[in-house]
């Protein structure tokens, strides 16, 4: 029996992304376990009271840009999975959506029914 043709080596194929040396990878980790551990501290400051949702939601920090609306709603008291879910229905927001891509429209109008 003929061998299975050989696949392409890693780096020729496309849409996979280049290699990394060590150092990056391990400064991307560091950089990803601060944001992690910034985002739960401000979750338990939000559960606490300590933070409003209304000033993280129009003028976020930098590491809060990528974290989901969804997630960042959940941790205000008295919102579970429902009412979190009603809410961004009625603003026309998927569940899906990370704070820096709301547009401005979507922002506007959360945080006025937040406000309510």
């Amino acid at each position: 029996m003929p061998a299975a043709p050989q696949s392409p080596a890693r780096t020729q194929s496309a849409g996979l992304a280049p290699e990394r040396s060590l150092t990056q990878r391990m400064d991307a980790l560091k950089r990803a376990n601060e944001i992690r551990t910034r985002r739960a501290r401000l979750k338990r400051d939000l559960k606490a009271g300590r933070a409003q949702i209304h000033g993280l939601l129009l003028d976020p920090p930098e590491y809060l840009l990528t974290a989901k609306v969804f997630d960042l709603l959940l941790a205000v008291p008295k919102y579970g999975r429902v009412k979190v879910n009603r809410i961004l229905t009625h603003c026309r927001i998927s569940p899906s959506k990370t704070i820096g891509g709301l547009s401005e429209r979507q922002r506007n109008e959360l945080v006025s029914y937040l406000r309510r």
